[in-house]
């Protein structure tokens, strides 16, 4: 048992510890004062630092990012495009300037205030309200009366809204259908057409610029009083649209392509094309051909402004025209063209036989530099107890037609090359004759005949009889023939070269390749030959001459010839000349197709179709078509097709020429007249083309 005198020392030594962790814990919360007030102070004086810095030394920075937050960069309407010139700089497609007043939505604008806006300019604007709907008339008074409208809908509905059984649409829906006729017989004149502005305003995407009235439909004094007044009308401004003008008319126009207008803006099947390329849904582009092909130079810069939160506007960057494009094409050849081939189809249309024809095609090309100088098509149909012309031009790139006898020069060469022909070699031009099937024939007994004479005349026979050997078949008159199959792979390889069966590469965006025949019996070797099987378009047979004519270069096909800026007019771009292929031929092989071309045009199949004077050389082709001339699903029509193609001079080209006219002629009770409206457009055009360049 422990004395008292032990417990009072034990209590002592207990008092003393809790004094001296008492002290310990006042000089440990002392210390952490004293580091708070340090750290009160420090932060103080970085505050005192940041706000002299931002009220003294950096305020104009930081002023300058305030009202940077408070304003929006926006975009005005689409700029003017870049104009487009002929190869002689004479303008074919330019501006018009078009007045536009249009509206931009504010980011804190209300129903209400678009409202009120639509009535001020209800009482500036003459407005056609023609087009507002039953639907705008309820929209616009379902806000105009939100307590009425809202009484419409029933407890239980709008319960059900609560509960998600139906939605905010359901809602809006019952609201419009209770409308009652009485109800918006209330809205007046001025009431309809601020309906109309309304609906304006509200159309299309919210973040779109909103054309509310545009062209002559503006007077003088709404442009320049709505100017004036921009800064009470909150999110409204006017501009200068523009309209695509065309001092040459129609000429060239299917090609020149054409351009979204200022209301729909960019369409729904190229929208991921050009939002990819960071257009706006409400921008102008180009839809088809040259238009669509250089947008990329075409289209101009816009007007960029600054919308300031209480709605006001001012020009920030000012917008550019877009650059000038420079075509390879001669646009008052292509007039004379287009003329020459609107007169030969009246005149055909008027002779025996020409039932099934309604369209030829002309392609006028350098051969040296792949420039297109002239490309026309036209269709004839009856309509209205007349008969009416159509442009028909892009056809030239997407309709093939069997070509008949103009693709020999492209057969000699497989027949060189392979051996199955050599220079100056006769045969006899009778009739071929396998198993089962009829006689096949020149058009007429040419009797003995070599290369150079067998493109003269076009003899078929000659060009079976080659085909028969590069397919290592053996021939006897009336017996089945077998062929290697590789032969029409060596053909069609041939002919690639030459621009036939492939694309020309043609700088358009739309280009048809043509039928290539899948079946591989003797026969259609022998058709292949003579162009009866495979078909190709004007623009491909148009590549074809070409090579021929520069000595065997395949030069792709151009229409742009330069870029020039809008600023300075400087060359932004040349074209320059590009060779696809070179087709794989000796020269002599060459030549000695072109003595036969020429041969043609001298005294051949070919004469007079292009004046002597100008020294040309070509080929004539007729080819047999099939037709179903009913609908009903059965061939019951034969026609033939003409072709033509030459290049002139022979001894230094400077320009080929391809004519085409499809079903120009059709058997009837055993008459075959054929008209020679070929022959016509041939001789008129090559005589226009050396008027102009001679």
């Amino acid at each position: 048992m422990k004395t008292p005198y032990l417990k009072s020392q034990k209590n002592k030594k207990s008092i003393y510890k809790s004094r001296k962790q008492k002290r310990n814990l006042e000089a440990i919360i002392l210390k952490r004062y004293n580091i708070l007030i340090v750290l009160i102070i420090l932060l103080n004086v970085v505050l005192l630092i940041g706000l002299y810095s931002v009220q003294i030394v950096n305020h104009t920075t930081y002023l300058e990012k305030k009202q940077s937050l408070s304003v929006q960069l926006v975009e005005g309407s689409t700029a003017p495009r870049g104009r487009i010139y002929d190869r002689n700089m004479r303008l074919i497609v330019d501006n018009e300037p078009v007045k536009t007043i249009t509206y931009k939505k504010i980011s804190s604008v209300k129903p209400a205030d678009e409202i009120n806006l639509s009535y001020t300019l209800a009482d500036i604007l003459d407005m056609d309200i023609s087009k507002l709907t039953e639907n705008d008339l309820k929209n616009f008074w379902i806000i105009n009366n939100s307590k009425e409208a809202n009484s419409k809908i029933t407890k239980e509905e709008w319960s059900e809204l609560k509960a998600r059984k139906i939605t905010n649409a359901d809602i809006e829906k019952l609201k419009k259908e209770r409308i009652t006729e009485d109800e918006l017989n209330t809205l007046g004149d001025i009431d309809k057409k601020a309906a109309y502005i309304y609906s304006l305003m509200n159309t299309g995407y919210y973040y779109d610029t909103k054309v509310l009235k545009r062209g002559n439909e503006i007077s003088d004094w709404e442009y320049a009083y709505i100017s004036e007044n921009l800064e009470n009308l909150k999110g409204i401004n006017t501009e200068l649209d523009w309209e695509r003008t065309y001092p040459y008319g129609n000429v060239f126009r299917s090609i020149l392509g054409n351009v979204s207008s200022s209301s729909s803006g960019i369409p729904y099947e190229l929208k991921d094309y050009y939002l990819s390329k960071g257009y706006n849904l409400n921008d102008r582009v180009g839809l088809s051909y040259l238009e669509y092909q250089y947008e990329d130079f075409l289209k101009g810069e816009k007007n960029i402004y600054e919308l300031s939160a209480d709605g006001n506007l001012s020009l920030k960057k000012e917008g550019m025209r877009g650059n000038d494009i420079i075509l390879t094409i001669d646009i008052e050849l292509q007039k004379a063209v287009e003329e020459i081939l609107e007169k030969q189809l009246l005149i055909t249309k008027n002779e025996p036989n020409t039932e099934f024809y309604n369209r030829s095609f002309v392609v006028i090309t350098d051969p040296n530099t792949g420039e297109v100088l002239a490309m026309a098509g036209k269709q004839i149909i009856w309509k209205d107890g007349d008969y009416k012309i159509y442009d028909y031009t892009p056809g030239i790139l997407t309709s093939p037609v069997a070509v008949g006898s103009v693709v020999k020069g492209a057969s000699h060469i497989v027949g060189y090359n392979t051996g199955a022909l050599q220079i100056g070699e006769v045969r006899d031009d009778s009739c071929i004759k396998i198993a089962a099937t009829k006689e096949k024939c020149s058009w007429t007994y040419l009797g003995s005949v070599n290369d150079i004479t067998a493109l003269k005349y076009s003899s078929n026979t000659y060009q079976f009889r080659t085909a028969i050997k590069v397919g290592k078949g053996y021939y006897q008159y009336d017996s089945p023939l077998k062929i290697d199959e590789s032969a029409f792979d060596i053909y069609r390889k041939t002919f690639n070269e030459f621009g036939l069966g492939v694309k020309t590469e043609i700088d358009l965006p739309v280009e048809s390749l043509g039928y290539i025949g899948e079946s591989r019996q003797a026969g259609l070797l022998l058709d292949f030959s003579i162009g009866q099987y495979d078909t190709y378009t004007p623009i491909q047979l148009s590549q074809y001459i070409s090579t021929i004519a520069n000595g065997g270069k395949r030069l792709k096909f151009n229409l742009l010839k330069e870029v020039h800026s809008s600023i300075d007019d400087s060359i932004i771009e040349k074209t320059e000349s590009t060779i696809l292929n070179t087709v794989d031929t000796k020269e002599e092989y060459l030549n000695r197709v072109k003595l036969g071309f020429r041969e043609v045009l001298t005294g051949g199949t070919g004469y007079g179709y292009i004046e002597q004077q100008f020294n040309p050389a070509g080929k004539t082709g007729t080819s047999q078509s099939f037709l179903d001339s009913d609908a009903d699903g059965k061939i019951d029509k034969e026609t033939l097709t003409n072709t033509f193609i030459a290049y002139a001079p022979y001894d230094n080209p400077i320009v080929t020429f391809t004519i085409i006219s499809p079903d120009y002629t059709h058997y009837y009770n055993g008459n075959s007249y054929q008209s020679t409206v070929n022959k016509r457009i041939s001789y008129e055009v090559s005589k226009k083309f050396f008027e102009i360049y001679q």
